[in-house]
């Protein structure tokens, strides 16, 4: 409740004048409203520090660049390439069905500034997701219900920024449905790399990067289609390391069993 309503004064100020320059600035549709992304971490701020103080808040923020939890680093490889395959496939997949589509033009140099910003943007996100929620909500219930109901608050926060942005309700339908598949494969990254909020706010701005990179700026973007394919590799995950943990022990039970 706390985020939704920190967000409000960023809704308010989506179809405002600021708006109109704000849209001259950058080169992707990108709503005034995103910014709100400040508010998830605002939020677990101030709820860490009404149970554990300022310690707690400290210990919170520390944990953006935990990196070093991250065992084997094996696990570098689906937090950085999982979503850059996956809108790969889904450009190949509106090719192959007769979309038309720009040959892809990516500027190698733009990828780590694009980088740079969207890492930036998923800490404010990601220390209220994944440093607040999740392990609390994974407690309460398993892993999957946790990842679920974090997806669709999450979904259900951008709404106001999408239409703000002048997508169509089609369009917002799939991204939506991306936002939860996308949470789920976050839980087990997370789940898999000694709880790591390193490693999902890695993996959430390669999210967007992936997006502003389809093919140019993110114009011909299908959530749809990429939904579809974010949810089909989530069910795989869910199938091999399992609803109730998305961790490694299931994923080792399976291979023992073949032994």
């Amino acid at each position: 409740m706390l985020v939704y309503l920190f967000s409000i004064p960023f809704w308010i100020l989506g179809p405002s004048a600021v708006e109109k320059a704000w849209s001259k600035l950058i080169p992707i549709n990108l709503p005034l409203s995103a910014l709100m992304l400040v508010c998830p971490a605002v939020a677990a701020s101030i709820l860490i520090y009404r149970a554990q103080g300022y310690h707690g808040v400290q210990q919170l923020l520390m944990r953006v660049f935990d990196f070093g939890r991250i065992q084997p680093k094996c696990w570098f490889i689906p937090i950085i390439f999982i979503m850059p395959s996956i809108t790969i496939v889904s450009y190949v997949v509106m090719r192959c069905i007769g979309l038309k589509l720009p040959v892809a033009h990516i500027s190698l140099l733009m990828v780590p500034a694009y980088f740079v910003l969207f890492f930036v943007g998923a800490i404010g996100e990601e220390i209220g997701w994944t440093g607040y929620a999740t392990d609390r909500l994974q407690n309460r219930f398993n892993a999957l219900t946790a990842s679920t109901i974090i997806g669709t608050v999450w979904a259900a926060w951008h709404i106001i920024p999408y239409m703000q942005a002048h997508n169509s309700p089609s369009w917002i339908i799939g991204q939506c449905l991306f936002t939860v598949g996308a949470r789920i494969i976050i839980v087990w990254l997370y789940n898999n790399t000694g709880m790591s909020m390193f490693a999902a706010i890695v993996f959430h701005a390669m999210v967007n990067v992936s997006w502003v990179l389809f093919p140019t700026n993110g114009s011909r973007y299908d959530p749809g289609i990429t939904a579809a394919i974010t949810i089909a590799v989530a069910l795989v995950i869910l199938y091999v390391w399992g609803a109730k943990s998305l961790s490694l022990d299931r994923f080792k039970q399976i291979i023992l069993t073949q032994l």
